[in-house]
């Protein structure tokens, strides 16, 4: 069984341009599935999914991922601010 589920919460939010925040894996789903297939082939969105894929298997890498996905949201200029 997994430990992670669509309302687990993130080690810590993520807010998008716009207001958006995510705050859950449910959210990072909604989110990557918003993706078009030419955004899923980059490197760093490739990288975060890869590594939702890992945290969803093993709660441990959760907070990794949540990083990756930081990375590839600044990466694309997506962050409300850009954080460190």
């Amino acid at each position: 069984m997994l430990d992670i589920e669509r309302n687990s919460l993130l080690p810590f939010p993520l807010v998008l341009k716009g207001g958006r925040t995510i705050e859950t894996v449910g959210d990072v789903a909604d989110f990557l599935s918003s993706l078009t297939e030419d955004q899923r082939e980059r490197a760093h969105w490739r990288t975060a999914i890869l590594m939702l894929n890992h945290a969803m298997r093993e709660s441990r890498y959760l907070k990794i991922a949540t990083i990756n996905l930081r990375s590839a949201l600044a990466y694309d200029q997506l962050l409300a601010e850009d954080a460190p």
